[in-house]
């Protein structure tokens, strides 16, 4: 009996594997991902990234030609404390050489009349919606009520043992 689960345990963990490095494997092969003609055009799809104060950061795969306001709309747009100011778009070529594209999203939103290029994406670039500084000052007032919490618990359970 021991053996038999051994067996299947030891056959389910190399098939995890195996998926994985497949998986692996085929996702870095083109930076393209081709999806078939659309009023006789080919219709060549990429990958991006989105990170940061969207509502749901993640992987998109997204037409070629897709730009900037599409993308962190799909993403379900930027959270109330984004910073819309500095989005970056990082981008790597085939040299291997990264490029930060800076985009003033709140000047966009808020001038009419403001020229804001908004950048068209290309394969493999990650789009990173940075948080305001209120942002972080919260996220450490959290953390530190949070040591406070756990320091007075320990004190008091140490009171009460002596």
């Amino acid at each position: 009996m021991r053996k038999i689960i051994f067996t299947l345990l030891f056959a389910s963990f190399m098939s995890l594997i195996f998926a994985q490095t497949l998986g692996s494997g085929l996702s870095g092969s083109s930076a393209y991902s081709y999806s078939g003609t659309m009023n006789e055009q080919d219709q060549l799809k990429i990958f991006v990234y989105i990170w940061g104060q969207v509502s749901k950061p993640g992987l998109y795969i997204v037409p070629d030609d897709t730009d900037l306001i599409t993308v962190l709309s799909l993403a379900g747009g930027p959270t109330e404390n984004a910073k819309l100011k500095t989005i970056r778009i990082v981008r790597q070529d085939l040299t291997k050489e990264k490029e930060i594209v800076w985009v003033d999203l709140k000047k966009y939103i808020e001038d009419e009349n403001e020229k804001v290029n908004i950048p068209t994406l290309k394969p493999g670039d990650t789009i990173i919606v940075s948080g305001t500084s209120f942002y972080a000052f919260s996220r450490v007032a959290e953390f530190l009520s949070k040591v406070a919490i756990t320091l007075g618990v320990y004190s008091t359970i140490r009171n009460l043992t002596k």
